[in-house]
């Protein structure tokens, strides 16, 4: 079964309607593992002032608080398909995908300079 550990890489803020360090994006990282195999997806999320309300001052935040606004905005849909990306990455290590090869056809004749 796979772990999935969701962690905040960087905040960035701005002033929004007279409160400092309103936190607009915040980059983040989630790490899937299964046994010995692991996966990772890093990202981006935006948000508006409506998606963080009410406004939390920035020495208040916990990685906690921020990871639930990620999930919020993404939704539980968007936490499913980005999960199910890192499974299926740990999935192709645990049972590597067959590449097929580019072989020449039998019939050709080999050019020969």
């Amino acid at each position: 079964m796979t772990t999935y550990t969701w962690n905040v890489t960087a905040l960035y803020t701005q002033t929004i309607e007279g409160d400092e360090n309103y936190v607009v994006i915040a980059n983040y990282i989630v790490v899937g593992i299964d046994d010995t195999y692991s996966a990772e997806l890093s990202n981006i999320a935006r948000f508006s002032t409506a998606s963080v309300s009410p406004f939390i001052p920035y020495e208040d935040l916990t990685e906690d608080i921020v990871i639930g606004w990620i999930q919020d905005d993404l939704g539980v849909d968007g936490v499913s398909n980005l999960e199910a990306c890192i499974q299926g990455q740990i999935n192709s290590q645990i049972n590597p995908p067959v590449t097929q090869q580019n072989t020449p056809l039998p019939w050709a004749t080999p050019v020969t300079n």
